[in-house]
């Protein structure tokens, strides 16, 4: 399998305002989930170029909620689900299958990206396993199947300290709530809370104490999978833009004539070409090497774009940006790639964390001689 297939077609058949669930099910059906993943293995990790097709084919035809509970499900949940067998691996298989949803919930209450506070526990012993504790803002919370979620076996911030487990959310002591949002229609966000719930140890994903290291594997293909939907996304906004300032009268012609428009459109292009680049030179390493530095500098590449791109397209679309999927809309919506898989500020320092390395990168003595 070398290229995506173009079966793309099969999601003309949605409403715009269809969920997240439904359009993972259309993309589950029509076998375009395994085709993300080289080899059709989510064990072999995604394929850069087919998850940045298809995530663009969800945003052109999507709202952001249901884009991004696509996306969180396609990078992260199924490369960790993977990892794990007993009630895993069915869950994996119907998950491919677009049959169900599972909902990513790594962040607790009031520890925000910082996972080694995080206070949801996992007691181990035996046959059984008990979980309890909160996670707030969680994606497909409204719609899963399960919840994979990442819980302290013991106490410390020692990165071996956390485990993966897979909980039905039939099980008794799963409580959801929808969060209170106007924002992310058709993602399912929602917060959940874990009071005791019991489950068999088989439940278990991975080893015991491999739960961080797993997350840090791939948090890296979450931070690229936003970087693919960013480019989508901004692309999208600013050829919507280009078209009303073509068409928007402006004394003998339109606003697309003024020398100071085209300037600050063509500052925005500037930017997303950057931003597609970087996402380019980095996916591979990312993909295969697992490179969390590289991961950390697209993730703020993108969290500085984004806003900046937007932002402007939503000054020049004037009081056309104020409608339903409108630049304003989409900019308060695209707040999400400045937090989600990391804060903007918590990734520029783990860039200054690699500073010497990047300039090495670009010493020419580093480059071969032709």
């Amino acid at each position: 399998m070398t290229a995506l297939a173009t079966g793309f077609g099969v999601l003309d058949a949605l409403p715009a305002d269809a969920p997240g669930p439904r359009v993972w099910r259309a993309l589950g059906r029509a076998g375009l989930i395994e085709q993300v993943y080289r080899d059709g293995s989510a064990a072999a990790g995604v394929d850069p170029e087919r998850l940045g097709r298809l995530l663009a084919e969800v945003d052109e035809r999507f709202a952001v909620g249901a884009t991004l509970a696509v996306c969180v499900q396609l990078a992260t949940v199924l490369p960790v689900l993977a990892t794990g067998g007993g009630p895993a691996a069915p869950a994996l298989r119907r998950a491919l299958a677009g049959e169900a949803v599972v909902g990513l919930a790594a962040t607790d209450a009031g520890t925000g990206s910082d996972l080694t506070a995080l206070d949801t526990q996992v007691r181990l012993g035996g046959d059984e396993l008990e979980v309890t504790g909160t996670k707030r803002w969680i994606t497909n919370a409204t719609a899963a199947e399960h919840f994979l979620v990442l819980a302290r076996h013991r106490a410390g911030r020692h990165f071996t300290n956390f485990t993966w487990v897979l909980v039905p959310v039939s099980a008794p002591g799963v409580a959801v709530t929808p969060a209170d949002t106007e924002l992310f229609t058709g993602s399912g966000v929602g917060h959940v809370r874990f009071d005791r719930v019991r489950l068999p140890v088989d439940h278990v994903v991975g080893r015991p104490g491999r739960g961080l290291p797993s997350f840090g594997r791939h948090i890296g293909t979450e931070r690229l999978a936003g970087a693919l939907w960013a480019v989508a996304l901004c692309r999208r906004t600013l050829a919507a833009t280009l078209r009303r300032l073509s068409a928007r009268p402006h004394g003998d012609g339109v606003l697309w004539d003024l020398d100071g428009i085209r300037h600050r459109f063509a500052a925005c292009l500037v930017e997303l070409r950057q931003l597609d680049a970087l996402t380019r030179e980095l996916g591979d390493r990312i993909t295969s090497g697992h490179d969390s530095g590289a991961a950390a500098l697209l993730k703020a590449a993108v969290g500085r774009a984004v806003p900046q791109v937007l932002g402007e397209c939503a000054q020049l679309q004037g009081a056309e940006g104020f409608t339903a999927g409108g630049a304003r809309t989409l900019g308060a919506q695209a707040g999400i790639f400045a937090v989600g898989g990391g804060v903007t500020e918590v990734v520029l320092g783990a860039v200054a964390g690699d500073a010497q390395a990047w300039l090495d990168e670009l010493d020419p003595a580093s480059r071969s001689w032709p």
